[in-house]
């Protein structure tokens, strides 16, 4: 399973990691995902869901 939202699909994206001394190097700014149970098509499934989504009321918790 990806580190992606499965509602909206949300992935993690790249930036920079500054220092003081403004040496730059590459981070990952990681999506807030969840564990969550829905239910799709009548069936009890366990997915990842962003917060975003969660907060937004698009899924519903089984």
């Amino acid at each position: 399973m990806a580190r992606e939202c499965a509602i909206c699909g949300k992935k993690a994206q790249v930036g920079s990691k500054i220092s003081h001394a403004h040496n730059v190097s590459k981070r990952r700014f990681n999506v807030n995902l969840q564990r969550v149970r829905i239910k799709v098509d009548g069936k009890i499934k366990r997915v990842l869901v962003c917060t975003d989504c969660l907060s937004a009321g698009k899924v519903t918790k089984v």
